[in-house]
């Protein structure tokens, strides 16, 4: 099972099940991916509510003023069959910079436009638009 794809499908269908807010295993991976949809404006918040075993990460989901999700598209790039590292200028560019791509690299989960500035590359884990 992919945890990663698991965070995404979670996030996809309680957004266009119109839900304020989705529940989700706490990992260190998906709170930088959290991290990223909140600072590139895909998701209003997130919080990690720690005291059971593994820990919950409470992700409130954002709409536009129509009530239709803002994200529209959350798509699974590399997977545990087939995994997908680009170099720093091989990062892709979503639907013209309206989009983002999310790279885990040595320097912890970024956005696209984040590790090209720095140039690094990694595995590029999803894309959002």
């Amino acid at each position: 099972m992919d945890p990663i794809a698991d965070f995404l499908t979670r996030i996809r269908n309680s957004s266009e099940a119109k839900h304020e807010k989705v529940d989700i295993p706490l990992s260190k991976i998906k709170e930088g991916i959290a991290n990223i949809l909140k600072t590139e404006g895909f998701i209003k918040d997130f919080r990690v509510v720690r005291g059971q075993k593994q820990g919950l990460m409470r992700v409130y989901l954002r709409y536009d003023d129509k009530g239709q999700p803002v994200i529209t598209q959350l798509k699974r790039i590399s997977r545990p069959g087939l995994r997908r590292y680009v170099r720093s200028d091989e990062i892709p560019n979503v639907r013209n910079g309206f989009g983002s791509a999310i790279v885990s690299t040595s320097q912890g989960v970024l956005s696209g436009k984040e590790a090209k500035e720095k140039g690094i590359g990694g595995e590029i884990l999803c894309s959002v638009w």
